[in-house]
């Protein structure tokens, strides 16, 4: 899906790593929510308080998921999944746009 329809966007941006990560928040009618971003090369760390899925749009990243010893490689047109309750670790290589839906 490439766009989204009638849906409600926050105006304000969720700003992490000193703004080197931000994105966007749109909440759909069912209730549901993603977040649209964009990531700046580095290393990141996130916790999860929720399923995601993140879906890669642009760029390359590596990943580290829970429980995991190898890093994954992530890039336009892939995605990967993170379960509630857990963290995740980033290393992104190039700038990334990615879609990140909460369940």
């Amino acid at each position: 899906m490439s766009s989204f329809e009638n849906v409600t966007i926050t105006k304000e941006a969720n700003v992490y790593f000193d703004g080197k990560v931000t994105s966007r928040t749109v909440e759909f009618t069912d209730g549901s929510k993603k977040t649209l971003g964009i990531m700046m090369p580095g290393d990141y760390e996130f916790s999860t308080d929720d399923n995601e899925l993140m879906e890669i749009q642009a760029g390359e990243i590596d990943v580290l998921l829970p429980g995991e010893s190898q890093w994954q490689t992530f890039s336009k047109g892939s995605s990967f999944e993170v379960p509630k309750n857990s963290s995740f670790k980033l290393k992104v290589k190039e700038v990334t746009d990615y879609c990140c839906s909460y369940y």
